[in-house]
């Protein structure tokens, strides 16, 4: 299993995320630029210029036509996906953290983060309706006014949003509404990345609490656990196998202090339903920032803290390999 080593960054990687098919793969890092690759071959394809700050997230809606990006130059961008032009751009009073398209890919929000005496936000935008963009006018604007949103996805058929706060708490917006539906909390610490099941049902939670945990999208019961000894960053579900990917390491402060051989940057692989360890994939010298498996399950990608993004494909062993429990 030899990776495809990408590099297309010179800072950290924040994010990364395949469209639909798994054929591209987007990825954003603390420098300004947007870089979308073949997944197949690890071949640029291009990049999206125009930030001029750190870019914490990207989205790309169902059909890949365009592309969302989030940054702390305070905007967020709407691209062509396939001629790089930037067809949109929104303002924003702080730098935008999470940003995503909903299934239908009509409607995109974006929450800002709570700094320079701003309040943190989640705005709604229907692109369908030109003027909105325009005059900076999102159709609804929710204020967070306890703790800070760290990460957010849309629910399934796009009705709520899911969004992690800085203090571990999980809540569930109405996308028509505006209103908590459902707020739980399972985590004690911040949770830094949510991803959603293939079909929409579940979603996995990354915390910096040493754990990462399984909920019911339309509920918010928890269904299951992963611990670790370290903050995990990120954490994906096979669209295949009962199966985890978790992405993790130190704080970025205290990398410098350990020699890159007990720095445990391994990403991690867990059975689903006996929460059990069984596997470990070295290959990042630094923490490892945002995890995703390809939509057909037959690999999945690593950003770090490196700034290199590194696509795994999956050896025959992984696919006859049973659990035994």
């Amino acid at each position: 299993m030899k990776p495809i080593l990408l590099q297309g960054h010179e800072r950290s990687i924040t994010q990364i995320k395949y469209n639909r098919e798994g054929d591209l793969l987007f990825t954003v890092a603390k420098d300004p630029i947007v870089n979308v690759w073949y997944s197949i071959n690890g071949e640029r394809l291009g990049t999206y210029n125009g930030h001029t700050g750190a870019v914490w997230c990207v989205d790309a809606d169902w059909d890949t036509r365009h592309v969302l990006t989030g940054s702390a130059d305070n905007s967020c961008r709407l691209w062509d996906c396939e001629t790089g032009k930037q067809l949109a751009l929104v303002k924003t009073n702080s730098a935008v953290r999470t940003c995503g398209f909903d299934f239908g890919g009509n409607i995109i929000m974006f929450s800002t983060d709570k700094q320079m005496g701003y309040q943190c936000f989640v705005s709604f935008f229907d692109l369908r309706d030109p003027s909105q963009i325009e005059s900076d006018e999102p159709y609804m604007k929710i204020p967070c006014n306890e703790s800070k949103i760290t990460s957010a996805v849309w629910g399934p058929l796009g009705e709520f949003i899911i969004a992690g706060h800085e203090n571990g708490e999980l809540n569930q917006f109405s996308a028509k509404s505006g209103e908590v539906l459902v707020n739980v909390k399972e985590h004690t610490k911040q949770i830094n990345d949510i991803q959603t099941s293939r079909d929409m049902t579940m979603f996995i939670t990354a915390s910096k609490d040493n754990t990462a945990k399984l909920f019911d999208a339309t509920t918010l019961e928890h269904q299951k656990s992963f611990r670790t000894e370290r903050p995990v960053n990120s954490a994906a579900l096979s669209p295949i196998f009962d199966h985890v990917v978790l992405g993790g390491g130190q704080e970025a402060m205290d990398v410098t202090t350990t020699s890159t051989r007990i720095g445990k940057f391994e990403a991690r692989f867990f059975h689903l339903g006996v929460e059990e360890e069984f596997g470990r994939i070295k290959g990042h010298f630094g923490p490892i920032n945002s995890v995703a498996f390809h939509p057909d399950g037959k690999s999945y990608s690593s950003g770090g803290e490196d700034g290199y993004v590194r696509i795994h494909y999956f050896d025959p062993q992984y696919f006859e390999f049973e659990f035994e429990v």
